[in-house]
């Protein structure tokens, strides 16, 4: 962790967990004259006066009409505010089309996609459509299940891709496919949701999928930004905290910045021989 480039940088990270529901949308990625779920966040949040240098890196990409449960946007900002008015307004714009749940604080300029430990969707294929038996249905799972190439359930865009080899779970349970893995190639699940279901490799329709859920690596979840509320310190306004404990980042103004350093910087050294790394921002 780089102490210096981040007291010198006025960015955060910022994680969103949002909702959102694919088929009130024409594609996830930005395209002109077409309605986006990055599109739409990217509007309302400069509407609410929130706002970022670069792109928008997401923990999953989906297809058209493809929904999520939980999916994570990630941007770095120099936005320094309260999220509550931000995300109440937010939902209340979108109308339930996209749903911020929760933001996470955490350093920026992360290569987030890199930085997530596995991702989970269900396919939910109406039940009068699935022809094949139970134990047919358990048979082809066991088949699927593991770690080979799977290139052969993807388009043709995968089939461009380097890597080919993927590490799938797959359940069944109450009509529900359910798979886990670190990565995914394009229209992989729905390809072995078609195999599954109908023994043929179709791509089946995008709307019965859905992102379920998204876990961070444990190094990602270490670096994560609380407040520090139990702890007071003289001429620090504001106090928060990686989660791993690490790191403390003190919040003072600028006249008194100087009296938190002290003269050659004795009381700023007293404080890190307590608490560890500290990194000052003015406020």
């Amino acid at each position: 962790m780089n102490i210096r480039a981040i007291e010198k940088s006025r960015k955060w990270g910022y994680i969103f967990r949002i909702y959102y529901n694919g088929e009130k949308f024409d594609s996830f990625d930005e395209i002109k004259n077409k309605r986006s779920v990055k599109g739409e966040f990217k509007r309302v949040m400069n509407s609410l006066e929130f706002s970022w240098a670069k792109g928008i890196q997401q923990a999953g990409r989906t297809d058209a009409k493809v929904s999520a449960e939980n999916n994570l946007l990630y941007v770095s900002s120099e936005f320094q505010g309260e999220f509550s008015q931000i995300i109440k307004k937010f939902n209340e714009e979108l109308k339930g089309d996209i749903f911020i749940k929760q933001v996470y604080k955490t350093l920026p300029n992360l290569v987030f996609p890199d930085l997530i430990e596995r991702r989970e969707y269900i396919y939910r294929y109406p039940k009068k459509r699935i022809k094949e038996s139970v134990e047919r249905i358990e048979a082809r799972i066991k088949e699927l299940s593991g770690r080979y190439d799977v290139s052969k359930f993807t388009d043709k865009k995968g089939q461009e891709l380097k890597e080919k080899i993927r590490e799938v779970e797959i359940t069944y349970n109450k009509g529900i496919l359910r798979f886990v893995g670190n990565s995914f190639m394009p229209k992989q699940v729905r390809s072995m949701s078609g195999y599954i279901l109908t023994g043929k490799i179709e791509i089946l329709a995008g709307k019965y999928l859905t992102l379920q859920n998204v876990d961070l690596k444990q190094e990602l979840t270490d670096i994560l930004i609380d407040n520090v509320m139990d702890l007071d310190i003289e001429f620090v306004e504001k106090i928060e905290i990686t989660r791993d404990k690490k790191l403390y980042i003190f919040y003072v103004s600028r006249e008194n910045k100087g009296k938190v350093i002290g003269k050659n910087g004795a009381n700023i050294k007293r404080l890190r021989d307590i608490y560890g790394d500290i990194v000052i921002k003015e406020i």
